[in-house]
């Protein structure tokens, strides 16, 4: 699973508006601002978080550590 915080963090590092992020994951635009205003591991479906994870996978970031361990994310410039 994924944070609140790593998301936030990777949008900034790509750059992405919440707008962007919604279109490349197909989850609407409050839901992404619902998540991201809370802190740590959001309540919500996983299916959800799994295709936020998924979109920013695919636009270059690396989620690294665990929820309860360093959670943070970095850019995959091999992936650009």
């Amino acid at each position: 699973m994924i944070t609140t915080e790593q998301i936030r963090a990777a949008r900034a590092i790509l750059r992405v508006t919440v707008v962007e992020l919604s279109e490349k994951s197909g989850i609407g635009v409050a839901t992404i601002k619902r998540l991201e205003a809370g802190r740590g591991v959001p309540a919500v479906h996983t299916r959800t978080l799994e295709d936020i994870q998924k979109a920013l996978n695919a636009m270059g970031v690396e989620f690294i550590g665990t929820p309860e361990d360093r959670p943070g994310v970095r850019l995959n410039t091999a992936k650009k």
